[in-house]
């Protein structure tokens, strides 16, 4: 092989491994906040839960109006907390969207609180947004079944 095709081989790895750095940390990031989430719900923390969403976030609760405002989102969750607990996330899939937005694509599991609990699954998309050094939530939207 030609050592100029050689190099130019070389540049393209090296290039196709840098350009992937980035999504490799916000996945890693996104879910780190991720994990925060599920500890503040559990915890019943929620002026945390809503700590991770953006002054302006948007959630799209299934069946209901949207909610508008993370003050607004962290009591729609404490109102959720008293009907479903043990949520858990799986990241399926997070996109950069430059570099200081990301769009996540995920699966969630919760259990229903009564009498007959009940396990409920969906899938969820969330756009995250850079805040500082921190990933919030910006638009949270997810519905029930796979």
């Amino acid at each position: 092989m030609e050592p100029i095709t050689m190099r130019r081989i070389v540049l393209a790895i090296t290039l196709a491994v840098w350009s992937m750095a980035p999504a490799f940390a916000q996945k890693t990031e996104i879910e780190t906040a991720n994990a925060k989430w599920i500890e503040f719900f559990t915890k019943g923390d929620f002026a945390g839960v809503a700590s991770l969403y953006t002054d302006d976030a948007t959630a799209f609760p299934p069946g209901s109006p949207m909610v508008r405002g993370n003050t607004a989102i962290g009591a729609m969750w404490k109102g959720m907390a008293e009907q479903v607990t043990d949520p858990k996330l799986t990241t399926l899939d997070v996109k950069p969207l430059g570099s200081s937005a990301a769009r996540e694509i995920g699966t969630f599991s919760l259990k229903t609180k009564g009498p007959t609990p009940q396990e409920v699954t969906g899938k969820y998309l969330v756009v995250w947004e850079k805040v500082g050094s921190d990933w919030k939530l910006a638009a949270d939207i997810w519905n029930d079944g796979k």
